[in-house]
C-alpha cells in the first residue's frame, strides 16, 4: 500500500481467516508475494497444523521438523517449553523464517506429524511468543506482517494474530462459510476493538453471488474475488491429498 506520497510502502499488519477452503492461504499467499514484489519487506506467519501457506507462496514441502525448534529448549524441570540460549521473538524470526518466492520470508508454527501433537508442541509455544514479541520489535517495524490462521474462531479468540490491525474474514457464497464468517467477526471485534475487520467475498461469479455473502454475513464486502476455476481444481485436489494422509496417518510434508 503506498503512503500518502505514493513513493513507499506502508507497512501493513495483517490476520487472514475463514472457515476451512474458504481461499484464506491463496489470499495470504498472493498479497505476500504482490507486496514483496512491490518492494515491501514482508514476513507471513503461518500458524496452522496443516499445510497450505507454503503451497499457495510456493515455496515447497514443508520441512519434516518445525525450524522453530531451534529457537526452544525445555525448562530446567522438564515440565513445558523456554526460549533456547539468548532467543528472543525478532531474532527467532530473523533466523527462522525460511525463504519463499519474491524475497518472503516464512515462519512456520510447524505441521502435524503422525506422532501427534507432541511433535510440534514446543515449536508451536515458541511460534506464539513470537508473533506477541513482533507486535513491537524495532527490527520488524517496517515489515508487512500477514498471518494465515487456521478455520475457525478459535486461534482469534486465542489471541494468536496481536500483530493484525487488519482482519481479512474471507467468505464464500454459501451458508456454512457466511457463519463461519459471522463468528469470526463478532470474535475478532472482541479481541481486536481497535483492529479494521473486513469481509471479503472470495469465488464469486458475479454480483448477485456478492450480494448474496453480504445479506448471509450482515453488513458489506470490502472487497470481492471472482471464482477461478484453476485454482478451485488444485484446491480440491490438495484437499483430497490431506484427506488421505490424515486417513493413513501420515506426515504433512
Amino acid at each position: 500500500m503506498p503512503d500518502a506520497a505514493g513513493d513507499a510502502l506502508v507497512p501493513l499488519r495483517i490476520a487472514v481467516a475463514g472457515k476451512g477452503g474458504s481461499g484464506k492461504s491463496v489470499l495470504s499467499g498472493t498479497m505476500a508475494r504482490l507486496i514483496a514484489r512491490r518492494g515491501g519487506r514482508v514476513l507471513a506467519l503461518d500458524s496452522d497444523l496443516l499445510p497450505g501457506l507454503s503451497m499457495s507462496l510456493g515455496s515447497g514441502p514443508d520441512p519434516a521438523e518445525a525450524p522453530l525448534w531451534g529457537a526452544t529448549q525445555k525448562k530446567p524441570d522438564g515440565r513445558g517449553y523456554m526460549w533456547g540460549e539468548g532467543m528472543h521473538a525478532a531474532l527467532a524470526a530473523q533466523r527462522f523464517a525460511l525463504d519463499a518466492p519474491d524475497g518472503v520470508r516464512l515462519l512456520l508454527r510447524g505441521k502435524q506429524r503422525p506422532e501427534g501433537f507432541g511433535a510440534v508442541i514446543g515449536a508451536s509455544q515458541t511460534f506464539w511468543e513470537v508473533v506477541h514479541g513482533l507486535v513491537d520489535a524495532p527490527e520488524f517495524r517496517d515489515w508487512t506482517l500477514i498471518g494465515d490462521l487456521p478455520a475457525g474462531q478459535y486461534q482469534v479468540a486465542d489471541d494468536w494474530a496481536p500483530y493484525a490491525r487488519i482482519y481479512l474474514v474471507v467468505v464464500q457464497p454459501t451458508m456454512q462459510s457466511a457463519l463461519t464468517g459471522r463468528r469470526i467477526l463478532r470474535v475478532a471485534r472482541m479481541r481486536a476493538p481497535e483492529a479494521r475487520h473486513l469481509v471479503i467475498a472470495n469465488r464469486v461469479r458475479d454480483e448477485d453471488d456478492v450480494r448474496h455473502v453480504e445479506k448471509l454475513v450482515g453488513e458489506p464486502a470490502f472487497a470481492s474475488l471472482p471464482v477461478d476455476e484453476d485454482v478451485a481444481a488444485a484446491a480440491t485436489i490438495f484437499a483430497e491429498t490431506v484427506k488421505r494422509l490424515r486417513d493413513a496417518g501420515g506426515a504433512f510434508v
